[in-house]
């Protein structure tokens, strides 16, 4: 790869998991999306740069920070989805119209309970999936029962992820389930990209413990098992042909078996926090950025002889003296990316040597 261009936002990046949205319509340019506190700065493929800004929920309330922004590409639309300390904004795919808004519980004392939304996936064929603290639910081993009774968790706050329910147009989005199975607040959300094997689900969430949920999307979602974290963050999740792909805060990168919940690789990817990754479809391309000012192309696999996990490096791409924060391809098979940096006020885009 090599550095194509450049493309100037109006306002810098800010420091958050995946910052980075990358639209690809077929025969036309990427539109890209990047938020600066309480606003998305956009570039469009037709038209000027603007700005999307959060919406405070109540005029006596000061306007919130915005979280996460992330087109959801559904069979029969594509929406815009922000997420925010106070809530959800769907709008059209070119964030012209606003299609829908849900607001969070903001709690009483705002200090001692924060709240705010992050993690957005569709998943399915009419399903946008965004991550909430909320109440949790039973935690319990892979494949296990589930409790009949799950324990008394309150007080303390835990991740739910709101999934919605998205008509083929209009604006009747209802709020169809609450799956309630983090007990910390939800980094990531990643739907199947490639074909699921029979059992292995089509859903990831992660969450800021390490704790990875696999679900099967439908009317109603079904958890089918719960990898445990191990006491460092999952900032970021990918999921193809079956292979789960998380990134952590200590630079690791693990590959698990989405059906058996088991470990299949670890690579050392980053020398620190891994902020993004992202998954080409096609070629099952994996790209990671982190703030070591690194972004990693890689090439996920099975062996044809053992059906092995198998994830081999591709190529390094130095971003001198930026903490990476987005970073995302721009094509289905993977042949081109954009970067985005903390405190940078563009986008990088990389295409073919």
């Amino acid at each position: 790869y090599r550095r194509e261009r450049s493309l100037a936002l109006r306002s810098s990046a800010s420091a958050l998991y995946n910052n980075l949205a990358v639209l690809c319509p077929p025969c036309r340019a990427p539109a890209f999306g990047a938020v600066h506190g309480t606003a998305l700065s956009l570039l469009g493929s037709e038209g000027p740069p603007r700005q999307l800004q959060a919406r405070g929920g109540g005029s006596a309330l000061s306007t919130p920070l915005l979280t996460q922004a992330a087109w959801c590409e559904l069979p029969s639309r594509v929406l815009l989805v922000l997420t925010s300390q106070r809530g959800v904004q769907m709008y059209d795919a070119d964030g012209s119209t606003m299609v829908f808004w849900h607001a969070l519980d903001v709690p009483e004392h705002p200090a001692a309970h924060s709240v705010f939304a992050r993690g957005i996936a569709a998943a399915g064929a009419r399903f946008v999936c965004v991550g909430e603290p909320g109440a949790g639910g039973a935690c319990w081993p892979w494949g296990a029962p589930a409790l009949l009774d799950p324990p008394d968790l309150t007080g303390t706050s835990f991740g739910a992820v709101l999934v919605f329910d998205i008509p083929p147009k209009g604006t009747n989005v209802t709020l169809s389930e609450v799956l309630e199975q983090h007990r910390e607040p939800v980094t990531d959300i990643a739907a199947e990209q490639g074909q699921a094997p029979d059992g292995a689900g089509d859903l990831v969430t992660a969450d800021d413990s390490g704790t990875l949920c696999l679900w099967s999307s439908g009317e109603e979602f079904t958890l089918l098992g719960k990898i445990p974290g191990a006491g460092c963050t999952c900032s970021s999740v990918a999921l193809w042909n079956g292979i789960v792909a998380a990134g952590y805060g200590n630079g690791q990168i693990r590959l698990w078996e989405a059906g058996s919940g088991r470990i299949r690789a670890q690579v050392s990817a980053h020398a620190r926090w891994i902020y993004a990754l992202d998954l080409a479809p096609l070629t099952g391309k994996l790209l990671s950025g982190a703030e070591d000012s690194f972004v990693h192309v890689w090439k996920l696999g099975r062996n044809p002889d053992t059906d092995d996990i198998e994830i081999q490096h591709c190529h390094a791409e130095c971003v001198t003296d930026t903490q990476v924060c987005g970073a995302r391809f721009c094509d289905p098979a993977g042949d081109t990316f954009a970067v985005t940096g903390y405190d940078l006020s563009e986008i990088l885009c990389y295409g073919p040597a």
